[in-house]
């Protein structure tokens, strides 16, 4: 595939075909006190993509010596453009099915770190889990050890082998391996 190709670029933006384009017959340098012919395209800018300066050779080498496409950027600001680049600036999802909230996580944008700020705070658990931990006798902020020396205590307590084969509590330990179960499959544990 030619990146290149005229037809590859009207596929992907809209240009303004008048700025993209120099007007090859009689086209001069575009910078001050030049008459020499503007052959040479150079870049105007930041926000101005796909619209060019012509120069003459001279002038293009002068021109592109200086340019700096970051210009007038913070460092920070400069940071998140290369992390987008990585997407192409635009939005990424996580894939699967496994996590332990359905919020939008999208790729570290202004939007998406804002909103992972905001969501941080809150609980992050589905109804699932709130009932498993609750079969557990745990509060929603358990953390994983928590959680894992709860499920331990209980099934060594109600076990029919730690109660000399009394199995009135069978029931009881088949709701606590599966609320277990549970926190494993949402990770968390």
């Amino acid at each position: 595939m030619d990146l290149n190709s005229p037809i590859f670029d009207r596929i992907r933006t809209r240009r303004n075909t008048a700025a993209a384009q120099p007007n090859s017959v009689g086209q001069r340098c575009q910078h001050p006190g030049c008459q020499a012919a503007g052959e040479f395209r150079a870049p105007m800018g930041r926000l101005r993509e796909g619209q060019y300066f012509c120069f003459c050779l001279d002038h293009v080498r002068e021109y592109n010596a200086t340019y700096n496409y970051f210009n007038g950027m913070s460092d920070d600001a400069v940071l998140l453009y290369q992390k987008e680049a990585l997407t192409g600036h635009r939005p990424t999802w996580k894939m699967g099915s496994n996590h332990a909230d359905s919020t939008d996580r999208r790729s570290p944008n202004a939007y998406g770190a804002k909103a992972r700020r905001a969501t941080a705070t809150a609980p992050r658990h589905g109804v699932v889990v709130l009932k498993a931990l609750h079969v557990l006798g745990l509060d929603d902020d358990a953390r994983r050890d928590e959680i894992k020396a709860r499920y331990k205590e209980l099934v060594k307590r109600l076990h029919p082998d730690a109660n000399g084969g009394d199995r009135s509590n069978e029931g009881r330990l088949r709701e606590i391996i599966n609320a277990y179960n549970v926190l494993r499959s949402f990770r968390a544990v």
